[in-house]
Order: structure tokens, then C-alpha cells, then sequence
């Protein structure tokens, strides 16, 4: 989660923006906050937690430094606002780490059930903060939403896998992604100026996070608890059978059934396990090590890079500063777009054409995107490249990896493994994203547009192991999968141990 510029006195919390950038004006830099977002990988609840709360960074910050001339009669320091300020968004990550580690301690409608209660207390003490005089609410309400995001993160895609009919599985798995664009760009309509982006407006803006979890909380208990949960995790024959009528219908239910019974046979003597117990098993190596390759891409890949460099590029190809938060929403919007053509394709298409050529795809943007950053003063037709290249970059992001990577994290692993894969992916995506907070601004300080070299050499080696080594998952029982990855263990343990030891500290 890479920040740019605040507007003000107080330093960049992630660092410095690209050589032209211009800076000062609300609109423009509320337009980088929310955009930053995008890398979250959740549903509209989360993406809209994270978005309407850095839409308003010139707000929250005008509001500490108020709160601690109040208490102290002085003007907070430059560093200690920087620290703060940092502090509130960083520690949304540490929610996230804690929220993964607990996310499958209840049943999985259970488990989703209860994170409400976080995205409600957090609601709750961010839209208090300001009559509070308290921006100790703020911290303690962003770590609220980290748990939740934590936990939805790891939870939903898991129950809409499991859930899914076999032949919809992927664009079920799609829902995640689609709705985590539609809550970004419900965060960036909101935090416009016409609506709840002013001065006075900014705690309403935060409370309005409690709007889907109420709306969730109205809906889920209608939902069946996963059959397969029911089913294998707690033998109930009789919930299982009414779960999978009401999700298929009484003729669909039993090939559902007879699939769940032979995933149950296969699994006989097996206990859910533990995501260490996963790590050190041998017959799911390469299952693991293509997760742990994948949600840290999902963070490493160069996007936050991306959004970092957008503000500079609309506004040398001419949009007006004020006119760049509109900008954003257009951006948005698209990639929702994206995300739901995504959605309509995965069962078409297959997973690993999505997400490969989607690396692909990335790969190639990230050398244009270099060339014409490169090249922004020869003529003036090169900052219109930019920003096609911005537009191509997020559209090839939505087309597969925002997407298929938590569908390929449910289907890679059974059930008794599934939970601890998540664990294990989860944890691996928030530490990423930690990681390209804290390192990259040294890489742009280094580097500068030439970071986007680096982000080259991810997504391409990214995309020759998916091609190489993951096969497709399309209309496939979790138990084939899982089959096919053991026929082919042979195969790929010619791998010399060097090899695999690369792939793991690449992916961590």
C-alpha cells in the first residue's frame, strides 16, 4: 500500500513523488489516497473501510494537529504528524495479520457473521473521534478494520469456493474481486467534494463503513452454512443435504453430494491441519509454494507503483488539478469493469490463460510504461501514452491476478488443508503488502520510473511459473486438482533443490 504526497507542511509517510509532480491542492491528492487502495484484494467492505478513511488525509491530519494544540497548547511537529499519520494507516496491516490468524476459529458463516461486529466498532469510535477530540480512536478503529479485512480476506473467498457448483466455482470466486472494485470506486464517489469529501463531512464519511456489515448482517443469516463444512469438519449429514438443496436445488444437490462424499473418503484418518503442518508437508509442496508465489505478487507486482506515478501523468497530459479526484473514479470504474469481464470469462477461458496473460500483459505495460516516462518531455503525445499505459497496467491486474489468485487459493488444496492455506496466503499477502509500504520509496529514490523495470522481472517470472508449473483448475473437483498435482510431483521434482528454494524466497 504505497502513499503519495500529502498536501501540507508534513513529509510523505512512504516517500517522495516523481521529478514534476506538482503538489499542494486537495483534489489532486485526494485522488492518489484512494486510488492507492486498489491492492487490497477483498470485498466492498473492505475496499471501502480502506478508501473512505484516506480519501480524507488532509482532513485527519488538520484534526490532529487541532486536537493537539487543544491538549498541549502547542503545534504538533513535523515528525510527530508524519508519525501519527503513518501510524493510522500502517496499522490497518497489523489488523489484517491478526484478523488472518483468527479467521477460521468459528464456522465459516459463523466466522463472517461475527467480523461484523469489528467493521461496526470500528465505525463506530473513527465517526466518534472528531466530537471526541480523540484521534486515539482513529488507530484503534483502523486496527478494527485491519482485523476485519484480515478476516474477510480469508474467510469469503473460501465459502464462495466451497459453495460454488463445480462449473461456477471460478466465477463465483470472481465475486470477491468484483466487489472489492465496486467498494473502491464507492469510496472514491464519496469522498468527492459534491458529496461527503469536506471539511465538516469527514466523520460521517468514516461511519458510513458500518453500512455494509449492517447490510451483511441482514442478508448472511439467509445464507446456508458451506455444505462441505458441515459435511467433512463436522459430519452433519442431514445440514449438509438441506444446504446443498437450498444452494442447487433438490436435482443438482446430489452430484454435489457425491462429490463432497468422495472428497470425505479421500481425506479418511486426516485432521484439518495446522498452517505449519502444511508448510513441512512434503506432498503439498508445490501447492503451497505456488500460493506463497502468488498472494506476494498479488502485492509485488508493481501496481502500487503504478498509482503512485498517476497523478503526475494526468496532469502532464493536461487534466486540470481539480479535475484528477474525476480522473480517479474513471479508473475505478474501469477496473470494476474489468473485473466483472473477468468474471464472465474464468469459466470460458479457464484460470490459467486469465492470470498468466494478465502477467503478461503486466510485463509488457511496465516496459512502455518506462519508455514514456522516459520520454515525457520529447513530445507531447508521450504523457497521453502514460496514462494509456496507467489504464492498461490496471485493466491487465483486473483481467486475472486481482482476480483468479484467491479462486486458485480454494481450489489448489482440499478441505482439510483449505483453512491453513488461507492462513498461510493471507499472511503472506499482508506482510507483502507491509513489505512495498516500507521499501518502496527507496526504490523510487534509487531507481525512479526505472522501478518499473524491477516490477518487470516479477510479473515475467511470475508468469513462466504459472505457465510451467500450475495446471488448470477449470470444471474440476477439488479432488482432481489435487490428483493432478501428485501425477505430476514427479515431474516437477527434477527441479533441483536450488531451484526450489529460489521460487520460496523469491515469493517471500
Amino acid at each position: 500500500m504505497t502513499e503519495p504526497e500529502q498536501t501540507g507542511t508534513a513529509p510523505c509517510v512512504y516517500g517522495n513523488p516523481p521529478e514534476g509532480v506538482i503538489l499542494g491542492t486537495k483534489g489532486a491528492f485526494r485522488k492518489n489516497k484512494t486510488k492507492d487502495e486498489v491492492k487490497v484484494i477483498l470485498f466492498f467492505l473492505i475496499t471501502f473501510l480502506m478508501s473512505v478513511v484516506l480519501t480524507e488525509q488532509h482532513y485527519v491530519q488538520d484534526f490532529i494537529n487541532s486536537t493537539w494544540m487543544q491538549r498541549y497548547q502547542s503545534n504538533i511537529s513535523e515528525n510527530g504528524l508524519t508519525l501519527l499519520w503513518s501510524t493510522i494507516v500502517s496499522i490497518f496491516t497489523l489488523g489484517g495479520l491478526v484478523g488472518v490468524s483468527i479467521g477460521s476459529t468459528l464456522s465459516v458463516k459463523g466466522t463472517l457473521l461475527t467480523n461484523n461486529c469489528f467493521s461496526v466498532m470500528a465505525a463506530l469510535l473513527m465517526g466518534l473521534s472528531a466530537f471526541a477530540g480523540s484521534f486515539e480512536l482513529l488507530i484503534i478503529g483502523r486496527l478494527l478494520c485491519g482485523i476485519n479485512a484480515g478476516v474477510a480476506l480469508c474467510v469469503e473467498p473460501m465459502y464462495l469456493g466451497e459453495i460454488a457448483p463445480t462449473a461456477l466455482r471460478g466465477a463465483m470466486g470472481m465475486g470477491t474481486s468484483i466487489f472489492l472494485t465496486v467498494g473502491i470506486v464507492s469510496g472514491q464517489v464519496m469522498g468527492l467534494e459534491e458529496i461527503l469529501g469536506r471539511e465538516e463531512y469527514w466523520p460521517f464519511l468514516l461511519a458510513t463503513t458500518c453500512i455494509p456489515a449492517f447490510l451483511q448482517l441482514l442478508f448472511l443469516p439467509w445464507f446456508p452454512e458451506s455444505p462441505r463444512y458441515l459435511f467433512i469438519d463436522r459430519g452433519n449429514d442431514e445440514g449438509c443435504r438441506k444446504a446443498l438443496v437450498q444452494l442447487h436445488g433438490l436435482a443438482g444437490s446430489e452430484g454435489a453430494l457425491k462429490d463432497i462424499q468422495a472428497e470425505k473418503n479421500n481425506l479418511v484418518g486426516f485432521k484439518a491441519r495446522k498452517p505449519w503442518e502444511l508448510l513441512a508437508d512434503r506432498s503439498v509442496r508445490w501447492q503451497v509454494i505456488t500460493i506463497i508465489l502468488l498472494n506476494a505478487a498479488q502485492q509485488l507486482n508493481g501496481v502500487n507503483a503504478m498509482y503512485f506515478y498517476t497523478q503526475y501523468v494526468f496532469q502532464q497530459s493536461g487534466i486540470p488539478t481539480d479535475k484528477i479526484p474525476y480522473a480517479t473514479v474513471g479508473t475505478g470504474a474501469c477496473e470494476c469493469l474489468t473485473a466483472l469481464t473477468c468474471g464472465l470469462l474464468v469459466e470460458c477461458l479457464g484460470r490459467k490463460v486469465l492470470i498468466a496473460g494478465g502477467y503478461i500483459l503486466m510485463s509488457v505495460c511496465c516496459i512502455l510504461f518506462t519508455l514514456t516516462l522516459a520520454l515525457q518531455h520529447v513530445s507531447p503525445v508521450f504523457p497521453y501514452l502514460s496514462v494509456a499505459c496507467v489504464f492498461a497496467f490496471v485493466l491487465s491486474f483486473g483481467l486475472g491476478p486481482g482476480g483468479v489468485t484467491n479462486i486458485l487459493t480454494t481450489e489448489l488444496f482440499t478441505q482439510t488443508s483449505r483453512p491453513a492455506a488461507f492462513m498461510i496466503a493471507g499472511s503472506v499477502n499482508w506482510l507483502s503488502f507491509f513489505f512495498i509500504g516500507l521499501v518502496f520509496p527507496f526504490i523510487v529514490i534509487g531507481l525512479q520510473h526505472y522501478c518499473f523495470l524491477v516490477f518487470f522481472v516479477v510479473c515475467s517470472t511470475v508468469a513462466i511459473y504459472i505457465l510451467a508449473a500450475i495446471p488448470e483448475t477449470k470444471n474440476k473437483s477439488f479432488l482432481e486438482i489435487q490428483n493432478e498435482f501428485q501425477s505430476s510431483k514427479k515431474k516437477t521434482d527434477v527441479l533441483p533443490d536450488e531451484a526450489e528454494a529460489l521460487l520460496v524466497s523469491t515469493s517471500l
